[in-house]
């Protein structure tokens, strides 16, 4: 009788290892798809034919992450520059905190990155515009806003949109965007 109750134990035992094994592959699985769903389709390296084994999604992410954190290291070291210049000016100092004297201003960036449009504005506290108004540009042109942030430095507004390319076949024409923003702001 003890040897039988021993033999259901371990067949349980191992039916209960096997049932949560195939329950952490199940979510793996979803884990991992849910991973590659976050990277933006400009980004993947296969075709619409391929098959595209869990390991090569994974793999596409990293590179994919490491891109970011490159992207994201250009920027910091750009921010400071841009800092370090406006700190070291002597002439700032005798200026009040209200002028923009240290660096051309405003300054404005257009990027294209594949089917994303990156907007980055430099402006004094004073600016004659809103975001809004930067916002509608974007979204005339044909573009959609994912994100819109901005930070004051002293006496500078950084403003950093990124937009997706609404209709991905006819895009965004960056020029035009720029000359449209150049505009408003100037």
């Amino acid at each position: 009788m003890e040897n039988n109750n021993n033999v259901v134990t371990t067949s349980l035992e191992k039916l209960d290892r096997k049932t949560q094994e195939k329950n952490r592959r199940i979510q793996m699985k979803y884990l991992s798809s849910k991973l590659f769903s976050l990277i933006p389709p400009h980004h993947h390296h296969y075709s619409t034919k391929d098959m595209v084994t869990q390991q090569d999604q994974i793999d596409q992410a990293i590179t994919y992450i490491e891109k970011l954190k490159e992207r994201v290291d250009v920027l910091k070291r750009r921010k400071d520059k841009i800092i370090a210049q406006g700190t070291s000016d002597d002439s700032k100092k005798s200026m009040p905190s209200t002028s923009c004297s240290t660096i051309k201003i405003p300054i404005i960036e257009v990027r294209e990155l594949g089917s994303t449009i990156e907007v980055i504005l430099v402006s004094c506290l004073q600016k004659k515009f809103t975001m809004q108004e930067v916002i509608i540009i974007l979204e005339q042109e044909g573009a959609q806003v994912v994100t819109a942030n901005f930070s004051t430095i002293g006496d500078k507004v950084y403003y950093t949109i990124h937009a997706q390319v609404k209709i991905t076949r006819l895009g965004v024409d960056a020029s035009r965007v720029y000359s449209r923003l150049q505009n408003l702001i100037c």
